[in-house]
């Protein structure tokens, strides 16, 4: 059972395994799926995989070797369920189909490879989320630039970028978390992740050779497909490294997909500076589509927008708040949208009922175009285009721009709805050939045959009723089997009475059968006229399917606009159903928001419980708030909050708000909570490490900034000086200048605010009893002069003993607080002189004396001149115990 395929001698082979083994040799990456009789069969490694793989019986077959291949097997009408399960686990799968009829095969049967279903190119609805796009992306690396290929064949969907480094590439990936992704050889030795690709966000990643790539072959690959005979025609003239990945991904599409990809009727060239740039570790703190813990809908920002009724509109909901907008016009165009829909709710409401029976026109034309769509199909795209004229003409009297060019989009289709409301029957079968697919009255010559088909029973019925009045015998009876079709059947105590016309075709132990000329010639009627009844059905279903696929462009043309109106009278119910406000869009970098509140954890709790705050930002004086206070007492909430409210509005939502008036930012960066890196060998502290440098890097002053906690995860010397370092680097605007919230336990950076340009303290406001604390949930202006620790360990459950002995040695370590230092140090608030740097670990602190008589004059004198930004943390520890000791003993 363990012989390899490459053992083989294919000469020893019969003619059906010689013909399994060449077709594998051409899809030697893919899991051959081959079609023998009622089962798909695997073989040799194919075999022991898909066994282990998929838990079935792993079997053997006598091919003419000396010892059985290794075999296992699927029925054919469950090959989706084993393929998807395949493909869910980063397999390819070559379907090698039997295309020709076994009954007029001559020899072996024909069998071809009819399709390889990818990751990337599956087409089962049943194993793909509907609210969801399945994309497939190529990237080319070229002379230090990315091409990017973004496809969704499931809805023909096709987007072309490039970008210039390796981070932005990954915002793109992380953006559109493809399925699958095509490189080049390149790509693989550029610096990119790869095993992160792989094990973290679950892509198949497959390098392709390097013909792939030629840059006249994908050139002319492009202008084949879209029928033009310049790129410029396709706007893109200025993305020659972007058409190299788009060619090569179009002949990866053509060679697995095996179909002339119609469907994909435009390829839209996009810039990523047109949208707000959002990395992967602000869409996880944030919680866009899924929640960081359980990685579920429930609990994310998409959970609680999500009131779409399509699943096109689903998607598109996905897509806005994957990419929301930095152009004011278009956001305030679609706020027009959302505020005119709620000036009607009645419309609203209908317009909603309207879109409930329409299916997912995406992907059911896409299925069309591919000839896999049943009669099921056409019957659900008949159904949804039947709710188009209703919902055009709920439409025609909104006024906003975006909703009339959604009215002006939306094709109401009534010639293929009169098309398959003519042909196709109200409950088809699911299957496609046998008959039971078309209506009567729409083809003369079906109707013909179907009525020989129907009328042959009482044809039958009457010749058996003349026959034993001719005849006397009783019992006799007109039967039929496949073997010898129709006969007159006569128990053995009548045969006597037979008449001459009588021709014996079979003796049985009690009866005898018959056949006469009349006989044959109505089953001659009857079997052909069902023959031809089911033929020429299904080849009448394949032109209707056909005159459909024609109107690809129409169609998915109309889906998007139906998408579009989804989208928007989800946003618009929700901002109705929870006093959302529409914000006030600015291009002068104020963020002013009025007792904003977080959509999410408001929704999780009661509304009237949950407490709303006050945010202003701009780019003068206001632009980084330090905001102190207790850890549980709310302040990531609240800088949460104000991130999404600012996301919600650059997407055209409404926001949760009394008052908004957003300023646009370009990019959001978060840097909430951390976790140890375990599968990379990164601690905590690393981790937020990584994404401080990644925000000091990337930041604009235009972006904004959530800061949570920046230096908690190593002592308190190093964090306190790392978070200064930070915010002094954000306030300088020569090196960023972007708004920012700061939150932090170090309460000792309130000394910040008036000695660095455009920082300002706030504070979650408690209330103190005795040696327990409330949490107000208020933003108030000021700082916490304390961290409140205890307290909160109090609170957590920490036992008592625990609790009264930290009470104790925080009094005897605030002997040694550090706050003085850091106000004598913020005083400054100047560059020191440059001087010598002195390692005071170097020097030997047995030789200082204990009795050193000093003014405070110089131990301020000494601290003026220390290089803070050149000191090492045991520097810095080794400086203030030395000077702590002169200033205890100067008497």
């Amino acid at each position: 059972m363990g012989i390899s395929i490459k053992d083989v001698t294919v000469s020893s082979l019969s003619p059906m395994m010689q013909h399994y083994v060449k077709t594998k040799e051409e899809y030697s990456d893919c899991i051959l799926f081959y079609r023998l009789g009622d089962f798909y069969e695997m073989f040799f490694e194919d075999a022991q995989t898909v066994s282990r793989e998929l838990e079935l019986t792993l079997t053997g077959k006598d091919c003419g070797m000396e010892e059985r291949a290794p075999m296992c097997g699927v029925p054919f009408h469950a090959a989706e369920v084993y393929i998807n399960r395949l493909i869910s686990k980063g397999y390819k799968v070559a379907v090698c189909e039997q295309v020709e009829d076994p009954k007029q095969a001559k020899g072996i049967v024909k069998r071809e490879v009819i399709r390889v279903v990818t990751p990337g190119t599956t087409l089962n609805t049943q194993a793909l989320d509907e609210t969801k796009n399945n994309y497939i992306m190529s990237v080319v690396y070229l002379s230090n630039r990315f091409g990017i290929a973004i496809a969704d064949v499931t809805t023909g969907d096709f987007m072309v970028t490039e970008v210039e480094n390796i981070r932005k590439l990954s915002d793109e990936i992380y953006k559109f978390s493809p399925a699958e992704l095509l490189c080049n050889e390149a790509f693989c030795m550029c610096g990119a992740d790869m095993d992160e690709l792989r094990n973290r966000l679950n892509i198949s990643i497959t390098t392709l050779e390097n013909w792939y790539f030629d840059d006249e072959l994908c050139a002319r690959t492009l202008k084949e497909h879209f029928h033009v005979g310049t790129l410029e025609g396709l706007g893109l003239k200025d993305y020659a490294c972007a058409v190299i990945a788009a060619g090569a991904l179009f002949s990866y599409l053509l060679e697995t997909q095996k179909t002339s990809l119609e469907h994909m009727r435009a390829i839209t060239p996009y810039i990523t500076d047109k949208y707000m740039l959002i990395d992967s570790s602000t869409r996880r703190n944030l919680e866009l589509t899924e929640t960081m813990r359980e990685k579920g809908k429930r609990g994310s920002l998409l959970w609680v927008l999500d009131k779409t009724k399509t699943a096109m509109g689903a998607r598109m909901l996905r897509t806005f708040l994957e990419q929301p907008l930095i152009d004011k016009e278009e956001i305030n165009a679609r706020l027009d949208a959302v505020e005119e829909i709620n000036q009607h709710e009645m419309d609203r409401e209908e317009l909603r009922e309207y879109l409930n029976p329409v299916y997912d026109l995406e992907r059911l034309i896409s299925r069309v175009s591919y000839q896999s769509a049943n009669p099921r199909d056409l019957l659900s795209f008949k159904t949804s285009i039947g709710m188009i004229p209703p919902i055009k003409k709920l439409l025609e009297p909104f006024n906003c721009e975006e909703l009339k060019r959604i009215y002006e989009e939306m094709d109401e289709l009534q010639d293929l709805y009169a098309l398959l409301d003519a042909a196709i029957v109200e409950e088809p079968p699911l299957a496609m050939k046998e008959g039971g697919i078309i209506k009567d009255g729409y083809h003369e010559q079906i109707d013909h045959f179907r009525e020989a088909k129907t009328k042959g029973k009482t044809w039958l019925a009457e010749l058996e009723a003349s026959e034993k009045e001719k005849t006397g015998i009783r019992t006799l009876k007109v039967k039929y089997n496949k073997v010898f079709g129709y006969y007159l059947e006569v128990t053995n105590s009548f045969k006597d009475m037979v008449p001459d016309y009588y021709t014996r075709k079979q003796t049985l132990t009690n009866a005898e059968r018959y056949i006469t000329p009349r006989l044959k010639e109505l089953e001659d009627m009857i079997l052909g006229a069902e023959d031809k009844l089911y033929a020429l059905e299904y080849d009448e279903f394949v032109k209707v399917r056909s005159e459909v696929a024609a109107q690809v462009e129409r169609i998915q043309r109309t889906a998007k606009a139906i998408a579009r109106l989804d989208t928007y009278l989800s946003l618009a119910l929700v901002a109705s159903r929870n006093q959302f406000v529409r914000p006030k869009i600015n291009t002068k970098g104020v963020i002013d928001i009025k007792n904003g509140r977080h959509p999410v954890v408001e929704k999780m709790i009661s509304n009237d419980l949950f407490i709303p705050n006050d945010t202003y930002l701009d780019n003068g004086k206001n632009r980084i708030s330090v905001i102190t206070g207790p850890n549980m007492a709310g302040k990531s909430t609240y800088m949460r909050q104000s991130a999404l409210i600012v996301l919600m509005a650059q997407i055209g939502s409404f926001v949760p708000a009394d008052k908004a008036n957003i300023g646009i930012v370009d990019r959001i960066f978060t840097r909430v909570g951390a976790s140890d890196d375990l599968a990379s060998g990164q601690s905590t502290f690393m981790v937020e490490m990584t994404e401080v440098a990644n925000i000091l890097r990337n930041a604009t002053s235009k972006s904004l900034l959530i800061l949570d906690e920046i230096g908690r995860g190593t002592s308190t010397f190093d964090g306190l000086s790392i978070a200064w370092a930070v915010i002094e680097h954000i306030s300088n605007t020569r090196l960023l200048g972007a708004k920012t919230l700061f939150a932090t336990h170090y309460h000792e950076l309130t000394e910040l605010e008036g000695k660095l340009a455009g920082v300002n303290n706030y504070c979650i406001a408690v209330k103190e009893r005795g040696d327990d604390i409330v949490f107000l949930r208020k933003i108030v202006k000021g700082g916490a002069d304390k961290s409140y620790g205890i307290q909160v360990a109090k609170l957590a459950g920490v036992p008592d003993t625990v609790i009264d002995r930290a009470k104790e040695l925080v009094e005897e370590l605030v002997s040694a607080d550090i706050t003085a230092t850091v106000k004598n140090i913020a005083s400054e608030n100047r560059k020191p002189k440059a001087k010598p740097v002195v390692h005071y670990d170097e020097v030997d602190m047995e030789q200082i004396s204990l009795f050193d008589t000093v003014k405070d004059d110089d131990v301020l004198e000494e601290l003026k001149s220390i290089q803070v930004d050149e000191l090492r943390p045991v520097d810095a520890l080794n400086i203030l115990y030395r000077l702590q000791n002169k200033l205890k003993n100067r008497w």
